[in-house]
């Protein structure tokens, strides 16, 4: 499964943020493209998820 259940399940912080934070990045990968884009069948929403999850994206909700 693309998605880290255990990671989404233990996650701790503030869950709109997540929300925000990975519709951004999944625009963003709609814009630019991924390298596992193509590997995941276009699952855009699951790739954002995984890399922000996972720490490979990392960001920042300003206030």
């Amino acid at each position: 499964m693309i998605i880290p259940i255990d990671k989404l399940i233990s996650y701790e912080g503030n869950i709109y943020q997540l929300t925000s934070a990975v519709i951004k990045r999944a625009i963003q990968i709609n814009l630019v493209g991924d390298e596992e884009l193509e590997k995941n069948k276009g699952k855009i929403v699951s790739i954002a998820l995984k890399q922000i999850l996972t720490e490979k994206v990392k960001y920042h909700i300003e206030a």
